[in-house]
C-alpha cells in the first residue's frame, strides 16, 4: 500500500462522530481503504462519509442525504 496524504493529521487521534441522519465525520489521521485495497487521498483533515449510498461522490458525502430525507417526509 502506497502512502498517502492525510492533511493536518499528524500523531493525533482518530475520531469518527456518527451524525443524525448524516453522514460519519472522521477526524484525524485515518486511512481510507477501497474496496480493492487501494488508498484512498484525502484531501482534507476531516472528511465527511457517505451513510445513505446515494452520493455521487463514493466514499465522500455531497447532502444527498438531506434529499432524500425530505423525500420520506
Amino acid at each position: 500500500m502506497s502512502s498517502v496524504s492525510n492533511p493536518g493529521c499528524e500523531d493525533r487521534d482518530v475520531t469518527i462522530t456518527v451524525c443524525p441522519d448524516g453522514p460519519l465525520l472522521v477526524r484525524g489521521p485515518a486511512t481510507l481503504i477501497d474496496a480493492d485495497g487501494n488508498a484512498i487521498n484525502r484531501e482534507r483533515a476531516t472528511v465527511a462519509l457517505c451513510r445513505c449510498g446515494g452520493t455521487a461522490i463514493p466514499p465522500f458525502c455531497d447532502g444527498t442525504h438531506k434529499k432524500r430525507k425530505s423525500r420520506r417526509s
